[in-house]
């Protein structure tokens, strides 16, 4: 039997290429893990749009509570209070807790009109104030249009004038600690007695307790009333946004 002997020809057609895949083997699972980052990123986003309000308020008032804790910790606050032997500071801590709980419901209130204005469907019944405005607005003429505008930025622009006038009174209070402390720093002081030694250390103690009440009253009011004020800025803003969006509903739909 003759065996012929020359090069071994190996057909590669037949092997099994272990090393490379279909190009549609790994691309549905690639396109899906794609295609769901796409999706938690638009969500993400989407989320952040309809409560953009509620996010800066958020990150404001967290700032605002680990500045104080840190200060609370230094035991700065405990040496505030405790020096204010007219527990004024009290009643401005008070004050600004009644302004910040109005503040946080209106800029809650305000958040959700705003949700219910950029996705405002007038065939969709809903309370909304952008539903009544267009109830008012609808067939009327442009100038009427422009009067019932106005009228709608004053009655929001009047809602939110309580939480500046809060914000403004924790100064005033903190002004009138000042003068109050002065007055406790002077009452103590008695020229006549001056060279006596023993009545040194009374008018003294009495000067410094005074100068406390007048320092630490000031600061507490003009701290507590620039958080207060930021917080009645976004809320400002949200506000402004919110007349805006109504306003163009009603140009929008009211003229017909």
């Amino acid at each position: 039997m003759n065996l012929r002997k020359g090069p071994v020809m190996v057909d590669v057609s037949t092997r099994s290429d272990e090393g490379r895949h279909s190009p549609g083997e790994d691309g549905p699972s690639a396109d899906a893990a794609l295609g769901s980052g796409l999706s938690v990123w638009r969500d993400g986003r989407e989320f952040a749009y309809r409560y953009l309000l509620l996010l800066r308020f958020g990150v404001v008032n967290i700032a605002g509570v680990a500045l104080l804790t840190a200060a609370y910790l230094q035991g700065w606050v405990g040496t505030a209070l405790a020096s204010d032997s007219t527990r004024l500071s009290f009643v401005i801590v008070g004050v600004f807790l009644a302004g910040f709980t109005i503040c946080a419901g209106k800029i809650w209130r305000t958040s959700r009109e705003l949700n219910l204005a950029k996705e405002f469907d007038p065939f969709r019944p809903q309370s909304s104030l952008a539903l009544r405005y267009l109830s008012q607005v609808r067939g009327r003429p442009g100038e009427s249009r422009a009067i019932a505008a106005s009228a709608l930025r004053l009655k929001l622009s009047s809602r939110i004038g309580v939480v500046r006038f809060a914000a403004n009174s924790l100064v005033l209070l903190g002004l009138i600690g000042t003068v109050i402390g002065f007055i406790i720093a002077l009452s103590g002081v008695d020229p006549q007695a001056s060279a006596d030694v023993n009545a040194i250390s009374p008018m003294v103690s009495t000067l410094i307790g005074g100068m406390s009440v007048a320092l630490y009253t000031t600061l507490i009011g003009s701290v507590l009333n620039l958080w207060l004020m930021m917080n009645y800025q976004i809320l400002a803003t949200g506000t402004v946004s919110l007349i805006t969006a109504i306003v163009e509903i009603g140009e929008a739909h009211g003229r017909s």
